[in-house]
């Protein structure tokens, strides 16, 4: 019955707009008698006669104007809530919280970030930058960005990002007064810039690889610091051996601010990876992101 009404209250506005059974059953892709034989049963069941027909033309009684004009701004509100629906879609909206660690901010997030937000202004984009494991269920974070062997088995992970190979570098002036470290090994008479991992505490053990196998030092130094630029720029100042990503030091490298040692032991990492929780539903200004994040010319090698 509900159905019933809706219909054919839907089919008498449009009757009652247009004062022409021709025009509204064109609009509305019925009949004309298909029309007509809905406003009949429309008005035995509301017991009441909403339309004055005549050979030449059709308009409302008193009680079908007034029938009109009440049912007038509810469908009116109706039409509007689903353009904007539709807008939302052509102009999507919504917020978004990632969490990512400060080299995949800087080298990954932030490049795709820039133009994502001038494409969709009514995007809200919230990225804390930590470089623990954090929790982004318990955070309540809509994603993460992690390398990919660090993502939970039960996460959906999404890569992002080529492979990430590591690099030990020094300034030449260290170099030349404390010598070049030949093996990892050698690293123990040398002064390291060291990170302090923030999830257990510790200072961080740089990881080589020997022969196909993974193996860790812990370096001394005078310096710890958590900041990525800033251990960079320590060893450019000849303050010890910094262990970085590789293509953070790249342009220092080939422009003779630091130099890469140990380069034959340095590992590669499976690239970074966008991660959420699998059954979690994600809105459209979500996937809008992770398109954008997941595009071949975002995960090329040359773009890092």
């Amino acid at each position: 019955m509900l159905k019933d009404n809706i219909n054919d209250l839907l089919s008498f506005m449009v009757v009652t707009r247009e004062r022409s059974f021709t025009r509204a059953a064109a609009q509305l892709g019925v009949s004309q008698s298909a029309l007509s034989h809905a406003m009949r049963n429309l008005e035995a069941r509301l017991s009441v006669r909403l339309l004055t027909r005549t050979t030449r033309s059709v308009a409302p009684t008193e009680a079908g104007e007034q029938l009109f004009i009440r049912l007038r701004p509810h469908l009116m509100e109706i039409e509007q809530e689903l353009t904007a629906l539709r807008d939302t879609r052509d102009r999507p909206a919504g917020n978004i919280r990632i969490t990512a660690g400060e080299h995949a901010m800087e080298s990954v997030l932030w490049p795709v970030l820039k133009s994502f937000m001038a494409q969709y202004p009514d995007i809200n984009v919230e990225v804390t930058v930590d470089n623990g494991l954090t929790d982004i269920v318990d955070g309540r974070f809509d994603a993460g960005v992690r390398l990919g062997e660090q993502v939970a088995k039960d996460m959906v992970a999404v890569r992002i990002a080529p492979d990430m190979r590591m690099a030990v570098v020094a300034s030449e002036d260290y170099l030349e007064r404390f010598g070049v470290p030949e093996t990892p090994e050698q690293l123990a008479t040398h002064r390291g810039i060291n990170m302090r991992l923030p999830t257990l505490g510790g200072l961080y053990a740089w990881e080589f690889e020997r022969d196909g196998r993974g193996f860790c030092v812990r370096v001394e130094g005078q310096l710890t610091l958590n900041s990525l630029p800033q251990r960079i720029d320590a060893a450019e100042n000849g303050l010890g051996l910094a262990y970085v990503p590789e293509t953070s030091v790249s342009k220092a490298v080939s422009e003779g601010r630091l130099v890469q040692v140990l380069d034959a032991w340095c590992p590669t990492f499976e690239g970074y990876h966008l991660y959420y929780p699998s059954r979690h539903q994600h809105a459209h200004a979500f996937k809008l992101l992770l398109d954008a994040l997941r595009q071949p010319s975002s995960i090329t090698a040359g773009n890092y």
